[in-house]
């Protein structure tokens, strides 16, 4: 296996990873906002993939799917799609389900980007991986950058913990 089928195959994981934690969300708490937890669960959705679409973009060139991204002026998104700037760093999120696709969909949009990345990995030359590209304010080779947002996602999936537990839901690991 090559260092990115490997990496690929970690950012597959993690998405199945990050959707066990959505059990029990509805279109109606999805944006739910709790007490000093001000992310919900589909900003966290949109946020993560988005963020994968743009390293995705550094690997191979293309933007975001205009099928799951609209860039707007951040006062929302349509039911198929995402306003990229209601959910960029930055944003704040607005527990209104009508600025945001419903759940389901937002899963969709995360799943599509997770499965993007990793087909942007696979398809990449060895080489590429060592590539150095701006990120934030620094810059990062193509394998660091993979792996800092998979963590990025891990981040925000142990924020969608806080908003479970906050919100009174079961435990996903028994």
């Amino acid at each position: 296996m090559t260092d990115q089928e490997t990496i690929a195959e970690a950012v597959l994981a993690a998405k199945l990873l990050f959707i066990r934690y959505l059990e029990g969300f509805t279109d109606e708490t999805g944006t739910r906002q709790m007490p000093n937890l001000p992310n919900h669960a589909v900003w966290c959705l949109g946020h993560c993939a988005l963020t994968m679409h743009r390293a995705a973009e550094l690997i191979d060139g293309k933007p975001p799917s205009e099928a799951d991204f609209v860039r707007g002026d951040g006062s929302g998104s349509d039911a198929r799609r995402f306003d990229t700037e209601s959910i960029c760093f930055d944003s704040i999120p607005k527990d209104d389900p009508a600025r945001y696709p419903p759940l389901a969909r937002s899963i969709e949009v995360f799943e599509a980007a997770c499965d993007r990345l990793a087909a942007a990995m696979r398809e990449s030359e060895a080489a590429a991986l060592e590539r150095v590209v701006p990120w934030g304010s620094g810059e990062l080779s193509l394998r660091k950058l993979v792996h800092r947002v998979s963590f990025h996602n891990a981040m925000h999936a142990g924020q969608i913990t806080d908003l479970r537990r906050a919100l009174g839901f079961g435990r996903v690991i028994r």
